[in-house]
């Protein structure tokens, strides 16, 4: 299974377009908050493809600002991380994936990259497609897995 992951588009189609053209295999694809525009305009190029979004700090409507996904047998905790102070550190961000049993947890927010295993979970913040930070390129994030015990993560330069 290949989950493509992104964050923080800001009204940038053209990079998430090539994001999801460049991975069409992907059977799940995230985005983890700060870009409902351009999302649903590329979601409709892609019919064929399986979108998730999480509402980020400057998106708006009803969309859930937290999700778990149980996907191929993995829960996935997926949030954009305002509310969760990420900015802070992580520790709310663990404390929920954990509570809801969640092998993997996302999220955005901070516009830096990040992939680590804590306490049993493997957690990623793909940076951001078109506004990073911290000196850092454009990135994404690819999380393979089996279903069972072996996860993958890594992150890609745009």
């Amino acid at each position: 299974m290949k989950i493509t992951v992104v964050a923080d588009s800001h009204k940038s189609f053209e990079a998430l377009k090539n994001v999801a053209q460049a991975n069409t295999d992907s059977d799940l694809f995230i985005h983890l908050g700060d870009g409902q525009y351009e999302l649903i305009d590329v979601a409709n190029l892609y019919p064929g493809m399986k979108f998730v979004f999480v509402k980020g700090d400057v998106d708006f409507g009803t969309i859930k600002e937290e999700r778990v996904l149980t996907f191929e047998g993995q829960k996935i905790f997926c949030a954009h991380g305002h509310t969760l102070d990420v900015h802070d550190g992580i520790e709310k961000l663990l404390d929920k994936a954990i509570y809801h049993e969640c092998k993997i947890a996302l999220y955005a927010h901070t516009h830096i990259y990040k992939t680590d295993f804590i306490d049993g979970v493997y957690v990623m913040n793909p940076g951001s497609i078109s506004e990073p930070r911290g000196k850092n390129p454009p990135t994404y994030g690819i999380i393979e897995t089996d279903g069972d015990a072996t996860i993958k993560m890594k992150i890609v330069e745009i």
